[in-house]
């Protein structure tokens, strides 16, 4: 079974045994139940204003009650515990029945509601409220509030802390549904406060290092400021051992280098002379083929001269002998 539908089935279950003992043990004041499973069986746990009715003669009703868990809801191997309420007034399951019976023997509503409200506040109760809803009084339902005292409605309070709980009275013109919230006299909710006159303020003061003695570093002695910039202090964190590995790397590099300049160099020093030699030799081979073609150039260019002289002396000498004829 999915864990949706455990959860589902759980509650259902509890439901329907909540609502067993509501009319099973509804004369014995029934206050509720807690259920909880053990390796050893089920724990039931029944709150009732009046255990012996609960127990019966003999324990002849307790054993009826357990045999109805095994066989009609599935426990296995149900112990049931009884306990006493301490202050019916402050239990909200038996103040809803107390008040449903009240409105079926023909109390008024609002007499009925008073009443009720009143004795759950002088039993100790932080606050209480009180809703019925029906046909109170005429054809037509409404809703009937009463409260006194502080009350939570929504919240984590709501549920932890408020005592909720639901009655049904039975009427000739319908039935008139009973809710009632209580918060107990020891309830302690998240927005109380107290406030404590003529206390000396140093008896509730905390002993302990200042802001600036936290502030401050730990070599730092007494009376000595922190200084910027200190060597650091002998319990390396974790920062400092990177730090220091950074530096021995540094140190080995270092160390690597020097070798190198004193001894381990010589080889990369004769490599490096046979390659200026190399190139010297290159350099001396491009040379003299500048020097050759440069020169085959120059002839070149002299014999164009020559050449270009002696054409424009003959023209020069044919343009003379033209203006003589002339």
């Amino acid at each position: 079974m999915a864990d949706e539908l455990q959860f589902i089935e759980n509650g259902l279950q509890r439901t329907q045994i909540d609502e067993f003992f509501a009319d099973e043990l509804g004369r014995a004041g029934y206050g509720g139940m807690e259920i909880a499973k053990t390796p050893m069986g089920t724990q039931i746990v029944l709150k009732a204003e009046k255990p012996g009715m609960v127990i019966g003669k003999g324990g002849k009703n307790i054993r009826k009650v357990t045999r109805t868990l095994e066989s009609e809801f599935g426990l296995d191997d149900p112990q049931v515990d009884v306990q006493e309420v301490d202050e019916p007034d402050l239990n909200a399951q038996i103040v809803a029945d107390r008040l449903a019976n009240a409105l079926e023997r023909g109390w008024y509503f609002r007499k009925a509601g008073h009443t009720t409200i009143d004795r759950i506040m002088d039993a100790g109760a932080l606050g209480a409220e009180i809703v019925l809803s029906g046909k109170v009084t005429g054809a037509r339902s409404r809703v009937e509030k009463f409260n006194r005292g502080y009350i939570k409605h929504n919240g984590e309070p709501a549920e932890e802390i408020v005592d909720h709980a639901v009655g049904t009275a039975v009427m000739k013109l319908g039935t008139i549904g009973v809710q009632v919230k209580i918060i107990p006299p020891d309830a302690e909710l998240p927005d109380d406060f107290r406030i404590h006159e003529d206390v000396e303020i140093d008896d509730y003061v905390v002993e302990g290092e200042g802001v600036d003695e936290l502030l401050a570093e730990p070599d730092a002695e007494d009376g000595e400021e922190p200084q910027i910039g200190a060597p650091p202090a002998e319990d390396a964190t974790p920062a400092d051992e990177g730090e220091a590995a950074v530096d021995e790397i540094d140190e080995e590099v270092i160390e690597e280098e020097l070798a190198f300049d004193e001894g381990e160099g010589d080889e990369a020093d004769e490599a490096l002379d046979d390659l200026e030699a190399v190139d010297a030799a290159v350099e001396e081979e491009l040379d003299e083929e500048t020097e050759a073609e440069a020169e085959a150039l120059m002839d070149e260019m002299e014999s164009a001269d020559e050449g270009d002289d002696a054409e424009v002396d003959e023209e020069s000498e044919a343009d003379e002998a033209e203006d003589e004829e002339e």
